[in-house]
C-alpha cells in the first residue's frame, strides 16, 4: 500500500509548544469550532488560537461552565454540544450555520477514554459514539460552512492507541467481550480512518483532513488513568510506567512522548494552521510533523522507555477508511 506518511522536516520538535508553532501566524478573520475547547488540551488550543487572532466557537455539554473556564480569552463563544446526542449535534451545527460565517477550522478535540461499558440512546458503545460517530455527524452537518471558507481544515484528535487495535468490523459496538482500552483504541483508529476518507472525498473542494496524536499528557481528563481491565491506574503503577516521579509529579520528557499541555496542544494547532500542510491531507501527525509509518508490535508500558505512537498500516488503509465512512453514514441515520 502506498501512503503519504512521510515526515516533512517541519523544524518543530516534540518539545515545541502551541505558541511556538503559532509565532508570527496571524489568524485574524479565521473562524474555528472546537469541541471540548474549555478543558485540558482543548483549553490550551483555544487560548493559543485566540492569541493568534482567531474567533472561536466552543462546543460543550455545559456552556455556562465552559464560558467561566474561558473567561479572559478573546473572541470566544460557547454553544451547547453533547456528542452522544444526535439532536444536540444538529442543533449546534444549525446555530453555527445560521450565523452565516464560514468555518476555516473544525477541531474535533473532545473525547472520552476507558471506563465501564456505556451506550448512547441508540445502543452504540460510548467511546466509539463520542470519539468518532458524534464528530462524524458534526463534520457532515457543518460542511456548508467548511465549503464557504474556500480552504478549510478538519483536525481530529486521535492517539497512539490507534496502534493497538484495528476496527472491529464484526462487532464494533462490543455486544460481547467488552474491553475498555480496546474500545478506546478502536475509536482512535476510527479517528485516523475518518481523516483519510474525509480528505479523499473533499480535498477537491478545499477541505483537508488530519488526525493528531498529541502525546501522553498527565493531568488532563484523558491521561493514562486506567489499566487495560478498566480499573484505575495506581500511583505505584504510574511510577512504574515512568509517568510520574516518586512524589507523584508528572515526568515531562517530550522526546519520550510525555508532554505538558502546552506541548500537547502544539500538534493540533500545527495541523490547523501550518502552511507546510497546504498541499497534503489525509495524514496522521505527531510531534508537529507527519508521522512515519511503523509496524505494529506488542507494547508494555511498564518497560517501554518511549511510548510508541507512530501510525500503523491498518489506521490509514484507504479501503477501511471508505468502509468506515459508509458504516458511519448508516449508523447516524439509525
Amino acid at each position: 500500500m502506498t501512503h503519504k506518511q512521510h515526515p516533512l522536516g517541519s523544524g518543530f520538535t516534540a518539545a515545541s509548544t502551541a505558541d511556538d508553532v503559532l509565532r508570527g501566524v496571524d489568524l485574524s478573520g479565521r473562524n474555528v469550532v472546537i469541541t471540548g475547547g474549555h478543558v485540558g488540551l482543548g483549553l490550551e488550543t483555544t487560548r493559543a488560537l485566540s492569541a493568534a487572532g482567531a474567533s472561536i466557537t466552543v462546543g460543550s455539554r455545559d456552556p455556562e461552565a465552559a464560558a467561566a473556564a474561558l473567561a479572559g480569552i478573546e473572541r470566544v463563544e460557547t454553544y451547547r454540544l453533547d456528542l452522544l446526542d444526535p439532536g444536540s449535534i444538529e442543533a449546534f451545527a444549525a446555530r453555527y450555520l445560521d450565523s452565516g460565517r464560514p468555518l476555516h477550522v473544525l477541531l474535533n478535540n473532545a473525547g472520552i477514554m476507558g471506563g465501564p461499558l456505556l451506550r448512547d440512546a441508540r445502543g452504540y458503545e460510548s467511546q466509539f459514539a463520542t470519539n468518532h460517530l458524534g464528530h462524524f455527524q458534526l463534520t457532515l452537518a457543518l460542511l456548508p460552512a467548511l465549503r464557504a471558507a474556500h480552504g478549510a481544515r478538519v483536525v481530529t484528535l486521535s492517539s497512539g492507541a490507534q496502534r493497538v487495535a484495528d476496527f472491529r468490523w464484526d462487532d464494533p459496538q462490543f455486544t460481547t467481550g467488552y474491553d475498555p482500552m480496546l474500545a478506546y483504541a478502536q475509536s482512535k483508529t476510527a479517528n485516523v480512518l475518518f481523516a483519510v476518507e474525509l480528505d479523499r472525498r473533499y480535498a477537491d473542494e478545499g477541505i483537508r483532513g488530519y488526525a493528531v496524536h498529541p502525546g501522553v499528557i498527565i493531568g488532563t481528563d484523558l491521561g493514562p488513568s486506567r489499566s487495560e481491565d478498566g480499573r484505575a491506574v495506581t500511583a505505584d503503577q504510574r511510577r512504574a510506567m515512568g509517568l510520574v516521579d516518586e512524589d507523584g509529579r508528572p515526568i515531562i520528557a517530550p522526546e519520550r512522548g510525555m508532554k505538558t499541555v502546552q506541548q500537547g496542544a502544539s500538534t493540533s494547532v500545527f495541523a490547523a494552521t501550518s502552511p507546510l500542510l497546504a498541499d497534503i491531507g489525509g495524514v496522521y501527525l505527531k510531534d508537529n510533523d507527519i508521522s512515519p509509518m511503523d509496524t505494529p508490535r506488542p507494547i508494555d508500558l511498564t518497560t517501554e522507555k518511549t511510548v510508541p505512537s507512530e501510525v500503523v498500516p491498518h489506521s490509514v488503509d484507504p479501503d477501511s477508511a471508505r468502509r468506515l465512512w459508509e458504516l458511519s453514514e448508516q449508523l447516524v441515520k439509525g
